[in-house]
């Protein structure tokens, strides 16, 4: 890994985290800590970044964040469910305001009818104040062409539109 990574992106998302006085932590499946070293390439992130999980497996996922079983059973890993239990668990477990999960098929296999290689589901989870009842938690399909460094790039870089979007609406 190297550190030519485009910093615009990154850079707005920090911004955001700070001017907001938020933070931030991830769980990343099939980008494998990919956008938690997009985030940490900016000087400065400890003051809104909290942690990234890297939880690939189906085990990892329900130790590290409590994705339920029932979920993982039902729908596979690369699921709505799967990828809302994910931004909610480490939002939870880390103590963070946002959380951000990606789960998806890179490639180039391991795709079916119904998700393809390519398909990726990003959740967003915010912590609203207590009391507030403003928690909440989005999950969005997409699907990305390209073989798997392209799709893995390509998942970064819409979780981090995704997450910006969410900021933005939430103040």
């Amino acid at each position: 890994m190297n550190d030519d990574i485009d910093r615009e992106l990154p850079m707005r998302v920090g911004d955001a985290l700070r001017d907001a006085e938020e933070t931030l932590a991830v769980a990343e499946s099939c980008t494998g800590g990919l956008i938690g070293a997009t985030i940490t390439a900016i000087p400065g992130a400890s003051d809104y970044f909290e942690a990234g999980l890297t939880t690939y497996a189906y085990d990892a996922k329900r130790r590290h964040l409590g994705v339920s079983r029932e979920a993982l059973d039902e729908h596979g890993a690369v699921s709505e469910p799967v990828a809302l239990e994910m931004a909610r668990g480490v939002r939870d477990v880390t103590d963070v305001t946002w959380g951000l999960s990606v789960t998806g098929v890179a490639g180039p296999t391991g795709g079916t009818d119904a998700d393809p290689v390519g398909t990726v589901y990003v959740g967003v989870s915010y912590a609203g104040p207590w009391g507030t009842n403003t928690s909440e938690a989005t999950v969005s399909r997409y699907e990305f062409d390209g073989d798997r460094a392209v799709i893995r790039a390509k998942t970064v870089e819409q979780a981090l539109e995704d997450l910006i979007a969410a900021i933005d609406r939430i103040h």
